[in-house]
């Protein structure tokens, strides 16, 4: 690190460099005026040195030194000595250097927030000032893990044969799935280029081409709505290979997963398990579970179907499930957290929360008067391994597949509320077999249930005709700690099956060829059997460094809104521009 400016870093020295001469760079943390003598804790990317001037030894410099401020730009001079007073917490905590000279570089206005990891400045100021916000350590130290992990998976993929290649920011659309970004084309006046939701089809082509394994960390674009895990660009590993199995793509996976954690976290996290979506969703109510804590759902509908409660019975004839929750040691919780949750499923969708408290010397709770001198109640606690002392809740829906999603929803909600989740721990593991397709409701059709080129089990092929909503897909997520980081399948190579599938989404021929003749006619030229995955690396950081959101590990983010407070975008252009791009605003034209 030795520049013209500086010997060392601001997190370089030890016990080992007392008495060396040494020349620092970096900014004012903190300075603490303690009348003869003054400490000052200068910053850089590296870390923390105190920088210790006495009065008595130099008048003249000690004068000057009173003058700094904070997050002035100093270039010290001093002598490396052993600290009286020991910061066990910081790297540089046994030495200071003392000062022989100072030289300002830059002055500073006073930051509008504190530069520390605990900062005092909200979301919006933060991100106005993000030039300041970054100086933060625990900023430093989320770029420094994120650069670690780009290392880490270039590593990886190489040593196993993958080339690293660039796909282009300017395509075609395809609208399938969220909202493309489209930029208008000078050149071609009325046509548009889109920004890339995905390398999907290029990386499909690539494999055509015969570049057999392929691997890119690329920048991806939705123009979607947004929530804390969440931006309109982000970056994904994007990973697809020739000439394997689903087995093969897993298999190459987990090793990289492991990877990932044991080498940023040191963490070893063991072999990776695989559930099935139909087992997630009646289990945990969710096809990303959080299984940092054991909190399965039990279907009653047998039982309660059949009890004196109406509401049960005509969701039971309806062909709907009742859905029970056990909680463990809660009898004794308040109405108020009880009402709490009964708001909190309603506004996910749920018609209500029914409840029954496992109490001495009998039970109580909202359906309990009904049950009595029926054998009900003991059924349940034999089916729920309920407990005295326990708390059970049920959700009912006429569609099974809601009360099941109404109560997983409401498994995290108690989770959080009663303080199970350990922060700590890691839980990994992969969904597999999901439906290929699901049914649109607004739109009364079949849609994919991840994209159309998913292939589906050689088994239920014949199941396209006859029920394509049980035909099974060959694909694959990621899940770690209840957020979904990767997603992936085995992709159709066969021309005619793409086509069927295309058929099943009720796309009709021109509309196929318009938005994806080329990739078609790419499938006609020798497709090898492929798959692949695609890792949200945002997000997965964001869970690696425990931070709430992805714009922690970012370094310029979008807020909540969707725009950059700092360069202020989304902005207006000229007319001039728009005219240049055969652009007329819509309030032009009135």
């Amino acid at each position: 690190m030795q520049t013209a400016y500086r010997t060392h870093t601001c997190g370089q020295l030890r016990l080992n460099d007392i008495g060396k001469k040494v020349t620092l760079c970096g900014w004012i943390r903190r300075i603490r005026n303690l009348g003869p003598v003054i400490f000052i804790d200068l910053r850089d990317r590296y870390g923390i040195t105190q920088l210790k001037i006495e009065e008595k030894n130099n008048k003249a410099l000690f004068e000057q030194v009173r003058k700094l401020q904070r997050e002035w730009v100093i270039k010290v001079e001093g002598t490396v000595v052993e600290r009286e007073s020991k910061n066990p917490n910081l790297p540089t905590g046994a030495i200071e250097v003392v000062l022989d000279s100072v030289e300002v570089l830059n002055v500073s206005e006073l930051p509008p927030f504190l530069i520390e990891d605990e900062t005092d400045g909200g979301q919006d100021l933060r991100m106005e000032y993000r030039y300041l916000d970054l100086r933060r350590p625990k900023m430093q130290r989320n770029l420094a893990l994120r650069a670690k992990f780009y290392q880490v998976t270039r590593q990886y993929f190489e040593s196993h044969g993958f080339l690293e290649v660039e796909t282009p920011f300017l395509i075609r659309s395809t609208p399938e799935g969220a909202r493309d970004f489209i930029v208008p084309s000078r050149l071609h006046p009325g046509q548009f280029f889109a920004l890339p939701q995905s390398p999907q089809i290029l990386k499909q082509i690539l494999m055509i081409a015969g570049i057999d394994r392929y691997f890119q960390i690329v920048r991806c674009f939705r123009d979607e709505d947004f929530r804390g895990d969440r931006q309109p660009e982000f970056t994904q590993v994007d990973v697809e290979m020739a000439f394997v199995t689903k087995e093969d793509v897993l298999t190459l996976l987990d090793g990289y997963v492991r990877k990932v954690f044991q080498a940023l976290l040191g963490v070893e996290i063991g072999e990776i398990p695989r559930y099935s979506y139909s087992f997630l969703m009646k289990r945990y109510g969710s096809d990303k579970p959080d299984l940092r804590f054991d909190l399965p759902i039990t279907e009653v509908t047998a039982i309660l179907g059949e009890s004196p409660l109406n509401i049960f019975k005509k969701v039971a004839a309806a062909g709907g499930a009742v859905t029970a929750l056990r909680v463990p040691s809660a009898s004794n919780l308040s109405r108020k957290v009880l009402e709490q949750w009964t708001k909190f499923v309603q506004h996910h969708g749920a018609k209500g929360l029914a409840y029954i408290k496992l109490t001495s010397p009998e039970p109580t709770g909202t359906i309990v008067k009904p049950l009595k001198n029926t054998s009900v109640i003991e059924q349940l606690q034999t089916i729920t391994q309920a407990q005295e002392g326990d708390l059970l809740l049920f959700i009912a829906d006429e569609h099974a597949e809601k009360a099941f999603r109404f109560m997983g929803a409401l498994r995290q909600e108690v989770a959080k509320t009663m303080q199970w989740i350990d922060d700590k721990q890691w839980k990994v593991f992969w969904v597999v077999d999901f439906p290929l397709f699901e049914w649109n409701e607004e739109e009364s059709r079949l849609q994919s249930c991840h994209h159309p080129f998913t292939m589906p089990y050689e088994e239920d092929i014949p199941l396209l005709d006859s029920n394509p909503l049980k035909v099974r897909a060959q694909s694959y997520d990621l899940i770690i700690n209840g957020h979904e980081i990767g997603g992936g399948s085995i992709r159709i190579h066969d021309l005619r099956l793409q086509q069927k599938i295309f058929q099943c989404l009720g796309m009709e021929q021109e509309a196929i060829q318009q938005q994806f003749g080329f990739f078609i006619k790419a499938l006609a030229y020798g497709a090898p059997p492929h798959g692949g995955c695609a890792f949200g690396l945002d997000r997965w950081l964001m869970l690696l460094c425990n931070e709430p959101s992805i714009r922690e590990v970012i370094a310029f983010p979008k807020n909540s809104h969707g725009r950059d407070p700092m360069m202020d975008a989304p902005s207006f252009v000229s007319k001039e521009q728009l005219q240049e791009l055969h652009i007329q605003l819509q309030e032009d034209v009135s």
